[in-house]
C-alpha cells in the first residue's frame, strides 16, 4: 500500500502582489464549437509595462496548442515553452501581436470551470464559467482580475446542433456557413477581466422584453432556458426589469450595452455568475412554478438576480485588482 500524496496548495499572499508585466488591450477570439472537441483561435494584442523586464507568461491549463505565431510568423519549437501550466514566448515587445489556437474538449471537462457541456451528450448545451480562475482552461492569458482588455469574440457551429449561440457583449453580424454551419459575432466595447467572459451554446428557448433605460438606451432583456423549463422563467424576468429600475432610481446606474442575457443550467458550480451582459445561473435561482414555488423561494430568485444584475457596476466594470479584494464587489 503506497501513501497517497496532496499537492498543496501554492500560498498566495497579498504582500507578494505585483502589476502584471504585460497587459491584453484588445483580444479577438474565433471559437469553433463541438461537444468533443472545441478549436479556439486568439489574437491579443499586447503591451508591457515599462517599469517590468519580465517575458510574456501566459497562463493555459488542459490546451492542446495547435499553433503560434507572432507578430504574424510562425513560431519555432525553441521559440517558446509550455510546461502545461504557463506558455512563455521569446521575443515579444510592447505592441506585439501573439495568435495561438488551441484545442479543447467540453465533453470530457467534468470540472465545470472553462467550456463545457451541460447535460447529456445528444441534447445538452455548451457553456462556461470562469471565474476565478477558469479563462486559461479556454485560451492563454494573463488569467488575472487586474488585466482589463475589450474582447471581440465570433462562435461558430453547427446550426442544428447549436441553433443559439451567445457571448458577452453587443451582437455585431450572424449569418450561415457552408455545411449546415452558422456563426455570430460579439463585440464587448467595455474593458473587462478574463473572468467575466462567458459563451453559451445550444437548443435553448428564450423570453424577452423590451427595456429602455432612464437615459433612453434600448436593451433587449433574454431568459434562456431549455424547452421544459422556459415557462418558468417569467417571474425572473420580471425581477430583473424591477433590478435594473432599482439600480437606475437609486444609484443612476444604467444598463450600458445593448442586450442582457439570462441563462439558465442545471450543471453549475455557482449559484450564479455575473458574467457581462450574460448571467449564467444555476436553475434553482431562476425558474419559479406558481402551484408550488413558496415564498422563500420567490425570495431567493428575485435576491439572486439583483444581486447579478447590480454586479453590472460593482465587479464588472468596477471590479477586483486581486482575489484578495473579493468582498469588495
Amino acid at each position: 500500500m503506497h501513501a497517497v500524496s496532496e499537492q498543496s496548495p501554492a500560498l498566495i499572499r497579498l504582500r507578494d502582489y505585483r502589476a502584471p508585466a504585460w497587459s491584453v488591450e484588445t483580444i479577438e477570439m474565433d471559437v469553433d464549437l463541438g461537444i468533443d472537441a472545441s478549436e479556439i483561435s486568439a489574437r491579443l494584442q499586447l503591451r508591457r509595462d515599462p517599469a517590468q523586464q519580465a517575458p510574456l507568461q501566459l497562463d493555459g491549463e488542459n490546451l492542446q496548442l495547435l499553433s503560434i505565431r507572432l507578430d504574424g510568423e510562425q513560431l519555432s519549437a525553441s521559440a517558446y515553452r509550455y510546461d502545461g501550466t504557463v506558455l512563455e514566448v521569446d521575443g515579444v515587445r510592447d505592441g506585439s501581436v501573439l495568435e495561438t489556437r488551441v484545442r479543447v474538449r467540453p465533453a470530457a471537462n467534468t470540472a465545470l470551470e472553462g467550456l463545457y457541456l451541460s447535460g447529456p451528450h445528444e441534447t445538452g448545451f455548451l457553456l462556461t464559467q470562469c471565474e476565478a480562475e477558469g479563462f486559461r482552461h479556454i485560451t492563454f492569458f494573463p488569467d488575472r482580475p487586474d488585466v482589463l482588455s475589450r474582447y471581440t469574440v465570433t462562435l461558430r457551429a453547427d446550426r442544428e446542433r447549436f441553433p443559439v449561440l451567445l457571448a458577452g457583449g453587443n451582437p455585431d453580424g450572424a449569418g450561415a456557413l457552408e455545411g449546415g454551419r452558422h456563426w455570430a459575432r460579439f463585440v464587448d466595447p467595455h474593458p473587462k477581466p478574463s473572468y467575466l467572459f462567458a459563451v453559451v451554446a445550444g437548443r435553448l428557448e428564450r423570453i424577452e422584453r423590451d427595456y429602455v433605460t432612464a437615459d433612453g438606451r434600448a436593451v433587449k432583456l433574454n431568459i434562456w432556458a431549455e424547452a421544459d423549463a422556459i415557462d418558468r422563467c417569467h417571474y425572473a424576468l420580471d425581477a430583473l426589469e424591477r433590478a435594473m429600475r432599482w439600480d437606475e432610481q437609486v444609484y443612476g446606474r444604467n444598463y450600458d450595452l445593448d442586450v442582457f442575457h439570462v441563462v439558465a443550467t442545471h450543471d453549475f458550480n455557482m449559484g450564479a455568475m455575473e458574467n457581462k451582459g450574460l448571467n449564467i445561473f444555476n436553475a434553482k435561482y431562476l425558474l419559479a412554478d406558481p402551484d408550488s414555488t413558496t415564498d422563500e423561494e420567490y425570495r431567493h430568485i428575485e435576491a439572486v438576480v439583483a444581486h447579478e444584475y447590480f454586479h453590472n457596476w460593482s465587479g464588472n466594470r468596477v471590479t477586483c485588482r486581486d482575489w484578495f479584494q473579493l468582498s469588495l464587489k
